[in-house]
């Protein structure tokens, strides 16, 4: 089954180019163009996109506003933001309203498509080391009314996952540094994801970081 896609973006030019290149990809189709915030929310009820792809500079309802609402649910919709790396400060505050990752808006389209079909198979952005940095970037930065995150119910065990999974660690990764079966490493992280409350592995990273267990490299 194809991946279905809603581009989100003030600038018609930009969806444009993006429906254009995606127009011959196999596995992906386009359902849908939205220009605000507003109008990407409530397409993406009609249309029930597998992954949004989400700016975040938008008049109105801006980009974060609209992921909070699209994702509130719990439904499978997904979103992905469309952002700048220089000026835009607010790909944390994304992630915390339930996107599953981001990408930089100069990107190469290979590196796009590959990041709309790791985000529809249900994981978040933590490699290549770029998106890394990002959310390295975006976490070292306070948030406007900061709360530490407090790790109730999680085991000792499941704290060293959490770590390792903020350093950028795949399940495999963890089991070699752990001594344990990648099968005890994917099943900790399970239990992470139910009991974080977390979409993907971008949101345990930021529980990391919040948690202090990941500090940022400077």
């Amino acid at each position: 089954m194809n991946i279905r896609v809603l581009l989100v973006d003030d600038q018609p030019l930009i969806r444009a180019g993006l429906r254009v290149l995606m127009a011959d990809v196999p596995d992906i189709d386009v359902v849908g163009e939205a220009g605000t915030g507003a109008e990407a929310v409530r397409l993406a009820r009609e249309v029930a996109p597998d992954v949004v792809l989400m700016d975040l500079r938008m008049p109105g309802t801006d980009g974060i506003a609209a992921t909070r609402e699209i994702t509130a649910g719990g439904g499978p919709t997904r979103v992905l933001v469309l952002t700048t790396f220089d000026d835009d400060a607010h790909v944390h505050a994304a992630l915390r309203a339930g996107a599953s990752g981001f990408l930089v808006k100069d990107m190469a389209l290979e590196e796009i498509l590959g990041a709309v079909r790791v985000v529809a198979a249900g994981d978040g952005l933590i490699a290549p080391g770029v998106t890394r940095r990002l959310i390295a970037e975006f976490a070292r930065r306070p948030d406007p009314t900061p709360r530490p995150r407090h790790l109730t119910g999680v085991t000792d065990r499941e704290r060293q996952v959490l770590t390792l999974v903020g350093l950028g660690l795949s399940n495999a990764e963890i089991a070699e540094r752990l001594v344990i079966s990648p099968a005890t490493a994917k099943a900790h992280v399970a239990r992470l994801f139910t009991k974080l409350n977390a979409r993907d592995r971008v949101h345990l990273v930021i529980a990391a970081y919040e948690a202090g267990l990941v500090a940022p490299t400077p």
